[in-house]
Formats: C-alpha cells, structure tokens, sequence
C-alpha cells in the first residue's frame, strides 16, 4: 500500500516538474528578445464606436511577405500572433480600407489595438430600367394586352348557365342531392298510396290551358333567333371544357 501511494507521489512531482519546464521555455521564447506577439485588437465604427463584426484582417509578414489572416467575431474582437514590423490591413463592406503597423520597438509580447474603420459612401449613377427596347414596342405591347378578368367578371363566368349545365353532366349527385332525391321519391310515393296515380295527359285543365297557348302563339320560334341561341350554346359548351371549370 504505501509502495502505491509512493509511485503516485513520484509520478504527480514529475508531472508537476515537467509543466514548470515547458512553462519556463514558453516565457523565454517569448520574452523581449523574441519577435513574436500576441497582437489583439477590436475594430469599431469611427462615428459610433459600435462593433464592425466579421471584418477582414490580412497580415503581411515583414520579412518573408508570407499573407495570412483572419476575421472579427461578433463584438469585433480579433487576435492573433504576429511580428514587430508586420503590416496589418483591416477591410469591410461598407468601409474604407485601413492599414496599420506593428511597431517594432515593443518591449513586451503582447500588443492590443483599437482600429477605427471610417463609412465609405460610393455614389452610383442613375439607372432607369425599361421592360421594352423601345416606345414602339411598348405601345404595340400596351395595345394588345390581354387584360384579364376581375372577379365579378370570374364570377358571372362561373355561374353561366351553359357551363353549369356542362357540369352537371360531368359530376354525379353527391350525398345530399341523393339523400333529397330519395326523400322526394317516398314522398310522392306515400302522398300516392292508396289512390289512383294521376295522369298529366287527362287533366282537361290542363289541355285547356295547352290550346290558348298555342292559338296564341307562344310555342313560335324565331329561326335566327334559335340559331343563334344554338350558336352561342355551343361556344359556351366549348369554352367550358372540363379543365378549365375545375382551374375556376
């Protein structure tokens, strides 16, 4: 047991032994003597001094012209390690280009900066976009526009009677058209049971009333008139197809 708790003991002062050497190396690394920095910084607008987040930073070294770089994070925060004499360029959309210097007479190895990005105002000429080359095609084109219907006119459309008339040649009766049919059917059928059914055909009324009708002149035609109607029909029934009364 107290071999075990030895070892442990060994081990964790080694560990420890071995942090302090690294650490040790790092401070020397970079001491005054290095030429490496940590250059941190935040890129604010120059009117307001709010954040200029996701801006370009590229860094140019000083001594091979090897460019790297990267970009401010939400708060314009940026930080990177660089070189005394290194160039940084700071770029954004909507803002002037800026460019700084690290100094090279920095005695410690950390630098921070406060870069300021001034608004760029780009003023574009006027640009006025046409739908026709020329006048000519625009009136030829305004001329013969198709204007489309309104919704009365849609509407009044709809409920014609020869395209009703298409549809309900098309569509069966749904299930309250078939439900009334049926009671009409028991209805007549009860108001019937027990007598004779009636015949239209012996009702003298009836004949009477047919007689002064036609002595009248009531069952007379005009031909054009009825070609014409048969006319109209048939354009109607054409027009009124069956796609096009279920797109309306």
């Amino acid at each position: 047991m107290m071999k075990k708790r030895l070892l442990i003991f060994c081990t964790l002062f080694l560990t420890l032994m071995s942090v302090t050497n690294i650490a040790s190396c790092q401070q020397k690394v970079l001491g005054v003597d290095s030429t490496f920095i940590q250059f941190s910084g935040i890129v604010v607008m120059a009117d307001s001094l709010n954040a200029v987040p996701f801006a370009t930073i590229i860094l140019t070294n000083s001594r091979t012209g090897y460019k790297y770089g990267t970009i401010s994070d939400l708060g314009g925060f940026f930080s990177f390690v660089a070189q005394r004499g290194d160039t940084v360029d700071f770029t954004s959309v909507g803002f002037k280009p800026a460019t700084y210097v690290i100094p090279d007479t920095i005695r410690n190895d950390r630098y921070s900066l406060f870069q300021l990005m001034f608004r760029d105002t780009i003023f574009l000429e006027e640009t006025v976009i046409y739908p026709w080359p020329s006048k000519e095609e625009f009136a030829d084109a305004f001329v013969h526009m198709d204007i489309p219907d309104d919704d009365i006119t849609i509407g009044l459309k709809n409920l014609e009677k020869a395209g009703l008339s298409s549809a309900y040649k098309l569509y069966a009766n749904d299930g309250s058209a078939n439900y009334k049919y049926y009671i009409n059917q028991q209805t007549d059928k009860y108001y019937k049971m027990g007598s004779v059914p009636t015949n239209p055909l012996l009702n003298v009324f009836a004949w009477m009333q047919f007689f002064k009708a036609w002595k009248s002149g009531a069952f007379k035609v005009d031909k054009d008139e009825q070609k014409a109607l048969k006319e109209q029909k048939k354009k109607d029934i054409q027009r009124w197809d069956y796609d096009e009364w279920i797109e309306k």
